[in-house]
């Protein structure tokens, strides 16, 4: 008798996280989704996804989370790091305590997570780890300082460890969605607006927000389901991409950060974001 594989999908409350832990039990594996907020995923139990409440900046509750999986399976086969958020703002606005708790979530949260799963996929000699990305990690915004910083460091990461979980048949795939349908873009430019709307930054930050809340319209945004299937693909093939640009703009803001040069790159971005300016 075949045993289902087993995942952990972080941040699976919404977005693109709720529609990867549906994506994979649908696949008929054993999906466990984490979120802060255990009524939030609620609905997730009807699609069969076993619920964990896990804070990934608090490392007791991860630490349980993992206890709990191998205790009820046994094994994990497969880490979504898809917990994260944006936090935007002019830097000289941002409180560095902000700036810390952005790396916090988006990177060292997922850093240990990774740390704490990776013995028993060594031990099983196999495992996958999906790290959700952005095309944020490729290109980057005015006030977005922050967080495409995480993004940034998010790549870097994955790519070392890429080479270092080779010998152990331990796989590291990175996700690169484009503007996809979710809260996070709402809270992104409200949070924008909050930190530097009444600054000297103001017109700029309303001009960026203005941008942000275009590309939620659903002709400029992608469904989440999108990056769901790209991760589903990840799992399923024996030999994944290192990356996938999935998602509205992804595949574009790519190739364009890798064709053009640095001061054509900010007049592309100035025209899309300082256009009020």
């Amino acid at each position: 008798m075949r045993v289902p594989k087993v995942a952990l999908v972080t941040g699976a409350s919404s977005g693109i996280g709720e529609a990867t832990a549906r994506r994979l039990a649908g696949l008929g594996l054993t999906v466990y989704g984490s979120a802060r907020r255990l009524e939030r995923m609620s609905p997730l139990e009807v699609a069969g996804v076993r619920l964990l409440e896990m804070d990934v900046t608090d490392d007791a509750s991860m630490a349980a989370g993992v206890d709990r999986i191998l205790a009820d399976t046994g094994r994990l086969d497969i880490l979504v790091n898809n917990a994260g958020y944006g936090s935007y703002g002019a830097l000289e606005d941002v409180p560095l305590s902000e700036g810390r708790a952005q790396f916090e979530v988006n990177v060292f949260g997922m850093a240990r997570l990774t740390q704490l799963v990776l013995p028993t996929m060594r031990g099983q000699g196999s495992g996958k780890i999906i790290n959700i990305s952005s095309m944020g990690a490729k290109i980057y915004e005015p006030l977005g300082a922050w967080y495409h910083a995480t993004k940034f460091a998010v790549e870097g990461l994955s790519d070392s460890l890429r080479l270092e979980l080779k010998p152990f048949g331990i796989t590291v795939v990175i996700i690169e969605p484009g503007a996809i349908l979710t809260e996070w873009s709402t809270i992104a430019r409200e949070s924008l607006l909050q930190v530097s709307g009444g600054t000297a930054y103001g017109r700029l930050a309303r001009s960026v927000a203005d941008e942000m809340a275009a590309a939620d319209h659903p002709h400029r945004g992608s469904d989440p389901s999108v990056v769901a299937d790209a991760i589903a693909a990840a799992v399923k093939s024996r030999h994944p991409k290192t990356r996938y640009a999935i998602g509205a703009h992804a595949k574009s803001a790519v190739i364009g950060r890798r064709l053009l040069p640095d001061r054509a790159m900010d007049a592309v971005l100035w025209r899309r974001f300082g256009r009020g300016m």
